[in-house]
């Protein structure tokens, strides 16, 4: 059990699912579900909160989910609110992305 493995391309990883029984946008990943609570407002996507399963921490799990709420974000054409402190510091370090933020 490696605490310090990253995702590689072989990693069996789901398409971002938009749960909103649940209000989250969630991936699978090696049967593992990463998701990031979230609530809409007019033309935003507020995240409140980005979790991923213990085994997946530092794996870059989050990170790709993050990723994948972003292009769907932009795809819908909303601003990102990030409400949780790992939302706000990825979308801060994000170029790609950051001009997504609220």
């Amino acid at each position: 059990h490696d605490e310090t493995r990253t995702l590689r391309h072989g990693d069996r990883m789901s398409e971002l699912r938009d749960n909103t029984a649940r209000r989250r946008h969630e991936i699978d990943i090696d049967g593992e579900t990463v998701f990031a609570d979230y609530r809409r407002a007019e033309g935003k996507l507020i995240i409140n909160w980005v979790e991923a399963p213990p085994r997946l921490l530092g794996t870059g799990a989050a990170s790709r989910l993050m990723t994948l709420v972003a292009e769907q974000a932009r795809r819908e054409g909303v601003k990102l609110v990030p409400a949780c402190g790992y939302a706000a510091g990825w979308l801060r370090a994000s170029k790609q992305y950051r001009d997504l933020v609220a």
